[in-house]
């Protein structure tokens, strides 16, 4: 393999108004937890992968104002919507289901479009 080969993400970086209060939301709504400064996820954090895809610029698949949005994989997508309805947080009706898993998306206090995603349970 080549030195100059990428092997993975690394981090997602996103913009915030008040990114201390932004922290506090998602350690109290997700259970995160900081660890130098930011969150972080050890390569056995869960079944799946993590996905870096790109969409064009004018995509309704998240606001086009947006530059970037999060995916979360999470063990109960309807569980999950609920608590966070429940917290005030805005919830959209909508929801896929794929051949492997399903999606829902929520904004965070920020406005950001969430999306979390529910993996097809391994064999």
């Amino acid at each position: 393999m080549s030195e100059s080969q990428v092997i993975g993400v690394g981090g997602i970086f996103l913009r915030a108004n008040d990114p201390e209060t932004l922290y506090a939301w998602y350690e109290k709504h997700f259970g995160l937890q900081r660890e130098h400064g930011c969150f972080t996820f050890p390569p056995d954090a869960g079944p799946g992968l993590l996905t870096l895809a790109f969409f064009k610029k004018d995509s309704k698949h998240f606001d086009p104002a947006q530059p970037a949005m999060l995916n979360f994989r999470v063990h109960d997508l309807e569980a999950t919507l609920g608590s966070l309805q429940a917290a005030g947080a805005f919830v959209d009706e909508k929801r896929e289901d794929y051949g492997f898993g399903k999606f829902g998306w929520f904004n965070d206090p920020e406005g950001n479009r969430v999306e979390l995603w529910q993996p097809l349970p391994h064999d």
